[in-house]
């Protein structure tokens, strides 16, 4: 294995390890609301994004980049929409994790590889394989398994799972710096973020600089808690194959399903077992085909290369 793959493989694991754990992060700040939280998170994450391009030398590139969004209004748009749709991604995974339905939000990032493939023949005109095809109705049974068994439909899961994939479409339609990306996503949304935090600090309804120095803490790091996975992830997922991608993303929703049944002790009864199982044997086999496809594209261009 190359060194950049595991260095990559590094990278990766590490992203999604910290993503597993985040829960345990906001259940620190459980008594803190979901939108406020969320609004710290946003500010914090625009001023910590400027440092990092500040340390790494990309001040030319942000500004550069400032003003290709001035003539490309699509690009802006797009970079526009992306902000909305991670930020309500950010929110419900928050205000999940506080309200005990860490399990149901492990359960959308699980379908989210799947969501995605869903829109990719919506959008993107791309075609399913029969395996995907197969997967896609596994998954499908398991989640009305669990909309029958809960007596409604688990809009939890399927928040989280819709708005990261949409979020995913949008940032592959958009050829941006990582870092730069989310410097300027969270710069959309930092001037309402401001006015929020301002406005419910001049009423005495915040929490930050009004409960605890380790509250005010916490409320000031999530910008680096959110923004160092996404940096890692960037830097891991461009020199590791697509397949080995797919494995290692299922490292935090394992881990997230691990803390909300063993340490949070949410029900996790026969019934979500049954579903659970109809969405992991979709993840297996969509997982495998994935290999199989990425092996032969492999080999093919292997012989193109021999023969040239």
């Amino acid at each position: 294995m190359k060194q950049s793959e595991q260095i990559g493989i590094f990278y990766t694991v590490f992203a999604y390890i910290v993503w597993g754990l985040l829960p345990i992060y906001w259940k620190f700040l459980g008594h803190v609301s979901a939108d406020e939280i969320l609004a710290n998170r946003i500010f914090w994450s625009f001023w910590f994004m400027l440092l990092v391009l500040l340390f790494g030398k990309k001040w030319n590139m942000f500004f550069v980049s400032l003003k290709m969004l001035k003539q490309q209004p699509k690009t802006f748009l797009a970079l526009a929409t992306a902000s909305v749709l991670v930020s309500c991604n950010w929110f419900i995974y928050i205000w999940a994790v506080n309200a005990e339905k860490m399990v149901e939000a492990s359960l959308g990032y699980y379908i989210n590889p799947l969501i995605s493939v869903l829109l990719g023949v919506i959008v993107l005109k791309e075609k399913m394989s029969i395996a995907q095809i197969i997967s896609f109705f596994l998954a499908l049974t398991g989640v009305l398994i669990l909309t029958i068994a809960y007596g409604q439909f688990p809009w939890v899961a399927f928040g989280v799972a819709i708005t990261f994939g949409i979020y995913g479409l949008v940032k592959k339609m958009v050829k941006v710096d990582s870092g730069i990306g989310l410097t300027l996503e969270t710069m959309f949304l930092m001037p309402l973020a401001f006015i929020y935090i301002l406005f419910q600090f001049l009423n005495g309804q915040t929490a930050l600089f009004s409960t605890s120095l380790s509250t005010d803490l916490l409320l000031m790091g999530s910008g680096a808690a959110t923004a160092i996975p996404l940096l890692y992830f960037a830097k891991g997922v461009i020199r590791i194959p697509l397949y080995l991608a797919g494995f290692i993303q299922y490292i935090a929703p394992t881990l997230m399903l691990i803390l909300g049944v063993i340490i949070y002790k949410e029900p996790f009864e026969a019934t979500q077992i049954i579903a659970f199982s109809f969405i992991w044997g979709a993840l297996i086999l969509f997982t495998f085909s994935a290999v199989k496809v990425s092996n032969y594209n492999r080999k093919q261009r292997k012989k193109i290369r021999t023969a040239s």
